[in-house]
């Protein structure tokens, strides 16, 4: 079945950074645009990062310029390299998958997430 794992996150102070991890099994990864989304306490999801089929990658505003995302297709694994992390960033961060090959929405595969905290 869909099994999306990620690792990576945790403790670190303003500034510094953290690479989380994705490791995809059960479908074809590289047919997938692959998405990183968070959640704060007590806030709604936030889209941070796609990476398309074709290699093309989307950024909201928030983190456009710190984060980086990519994918390691023989690993079948998602990155999301996060510098410069700042007070707005800590959140759980889940590496999502839409219903569909090709869609760039309507996830229905999620992983358990990766919590980030921020503090000096």
């Amino acid at each position: 079945q869909v099994q999306l794992v990620e690792s990576g996150g945790g403790l670190v102070q303003p500034g510094g950074s953290l690479r989380l991890s994705c490791a995809a099994s059960g479908f074809t990864f590289s047919d997938y645009v692959m998405n990183w989304v968070r959640q704060a306490p007590g806030k709604g999801l936030e889209w941070v990062s796609s990476f398309d089929v074709n290699g093309a990658t989307w950024y909201a505003t928030s983190v456009k310029g710190r984060f980086t995302i990519s994918r390691d297709r023989a690993k079948n694994t998602l990155y999301l390299q996060m510098n410069r992390l700042n007070a707005e960033d800590p959140a759980r961060y889940f590496c999502v998958r839409p219903v569909a090959a090709g869609w760039y929405s309507a996830f229905d595969a999620w992983g358990q997430g990766t919590l980030v905290t921020v503090s000096p």
